[in-house]
């Protein structure tokens, strides 16, 4: 295969995940068909079909989009200079305004991303491990610059994610909204303090 034909698959590809987004959030990932996204495309299911081999990889290409800007804002955050409380801060209230934003105010696209959860499917998987990475990473550095005491970082990066859940998961955050709950900065603030040196707290 050719660089130039390369190119024109790798477009191809994203024009299918672009229109495959936009009907999942106006109709719904349900009542969305592949025919609904060759019709869209002007081209035939069979054309779109060479590209992804189902539905739910198609499903997977979309969710790996949305959940991907999400990892790369969090990276951003982990790899940046400065102390690391107000970056771990940061990062976890990012996870939380970008899930919020992309996801819980939107019913159909919420409805995609549930499904895609329910499913354990690797791209949520990859996501998840990507969040814990970074999270990771600004523990380590602040352990190594004595604002956090941590003796095991991968188990309180794990920790941190695990008790970040409820501000994280999609789900979770629209649920929450109906209910008495800290709000993100309390949450944030309590996990921070089991962070920080003892003689800190």
């Amino acid at each position: 295969m050719t660089l130039v034909s390369e190119h024109i698959d790798t477009d191809i590809r994203e024009r299918i995940l672009e229109v495959a987004e936009r009907l999942f959030r106006q109709l719904g990932y349900q009542k969305t068909t592949v025919a609904d996204i060759a019709k869209e495309l002007r081209m035939s299911p069979a054309n779109v079909y060479r590209f992804f081999d189902s539905k739910k990889a198609i499903h997977e290409g979309v969710c790996r989009l949305l959940m991907g800007g999400v990892d790369v804002e969090v990276r951003r955050i982990a790899n940046a200079p400065g102390p690391a409380v107000p970056r771990l801060r940061e990062l976890l209230k990012t996870v939380h305004r970008m899930n919020s934003e992309r996801f819980v105010g939107d019913s159909k696209l919420h409805e995609m991303v549930e499904i895609a959860m329910e499913e354990s499917w690797e791209v949520c998987l990859a996501h998840i491990q990507a969040i814990v990475e970074s999270i990771g990473s600004v523990i380590a550095q602040g352990v190594a610059s004595g604002e956090f005491e941590v003796a095991d970082v991968p188990l309180a990066a794990m920790c941190t994610c695990h008790a970040m859940v409820g501000y994280f998961h999609p789900q979770m955050i629209a649920q929450a909204m109906k209910k008495p709950h800290p709000s993100i900065d309390q949450m944030v603030d309590f996990v921070l303090a089991a962070l920080a040196p003892r003689g800190r707290k």
